[in-house]
């Protein structure tokens, strides 16, 4: 566990999970009312492949929350001072840090959820630092395709837990709600509706036209779901003029691909994609 200080002063925690002799570094941002150790088994599937990982707890989340809020747990999830944008910031921040720490390999940003949404703001203003991104669980981030509200009312008839919606795999839900440091408030109430409105927004014109872009998503995702994300990544090829854009819909899998009841097939997917465009040294 290691921190560094964000642009408000703020301690914010991160983890690395390192190879030798990597392939590439990926950085995973993760959701909202989670935390960072919630995938330690990805970085430990991605090590195994090859790939140096580190993700850090974003503002209010996990040990930079705890820290933040004074050891709250009630106030994880809330943003503090600079919300959305010192967020997303601290997000790219930790990019920087990557950077400096290898400077010879490949970068990968990976975001899920609302960690995809920011993957997507920063990508917007910093393409050329990437050498790849990986959206899993996203959304187009427009009025219509973007649900912060109520996910788990689809879902709800199929259990107790109130985050059915994460997976089809109860293991899934009930560990998400036994965790001391995740909270399943919904995103709007948690950041308040005006920084929940800076969600909003769309892919960039003019990207660098070769930044790979994978999109990994559940047929039955309540956050945006295939409608949305098909709308997302025309985006990027038509708006944005990206050439290696890749969508993968995984039929009845929900909101959480990276921990569903076909999660091998869902590594599979991820690994294999990584491994053609980064097939390390021979």
């Amino acid at each position: 566990m290691l921190t560094y200080t964000d642009a408000h002063g703020r301690l914010i925690t991160y983890y690395v999970w390192p190879v030798p002799a990597a392939r590439a570094v990926i950085q995973l941002a993760h959701g909202v009312g989670e935390h960072a150790q919630r995938y330690a088994s990805l970085a430990a599937d991605l090590n195994r492949a090859g790939y140096t990982v580190y993700a850090d707890d974003h503002l209010g989340h996990g040990q930079t929350g705890l820290a933040q809020h004074g050891g709250d747990h009630t106030r994880l999830g809330r943003l503090g001072a600079g919300g959305l944008r010192a967020a997303v910031a601290g997000v790219h921040q930790l990019s920087t840090i990557i950077r400096s720490d290898n400077p010879n390999l490949p970068l990968i940003l990976l975001g899920h959820s609302w960690g995809s949404f920011m993957a997507q703001m920063i990508v917007n203003e910093h393409a050329a630092e990437y050498d790849a991104v990986v959206l899993s669980g996203s959304a187009y981030r427009w009025p219509g395709y973007l649900d912060g509200g109520d996910l788990n009312r689809k879902h709800q008839v199929l259990g107790t837990t109130g985050v059915e919606w994460l997976s089809r795999d109860p293991a899934v839900a009930a560990a998400f709600v036994a965790d001391p440091l995740t909270t399943a408030t919904p995103l709007a109430k948690l950041f308040g509706l005006r920084e929940a409105a800076r969600l909003f927004g769309r892919p960039a014109k003019d990207l660098p036209i070769d930044l790979p872009l994978l999109a990994l998503v559940g047929g039955d995702d309540t956050v945006g779901g295939e409608r949305s994300v098909l709308k997302l990544v025309n985006a990027y090829v038509k708006r944005s003029g990206l050439r290696d854009v890749r969508l993968i819909v995984y039929p009845g899998a929900r909101h959480e691909v990276f921990n569903e009841t076909n999660r091998d097939e869902v590594i599979g997917d991820l690994v294999s994609w990584l491994d053609e465009r980064f097939p390390g040294k021979p």
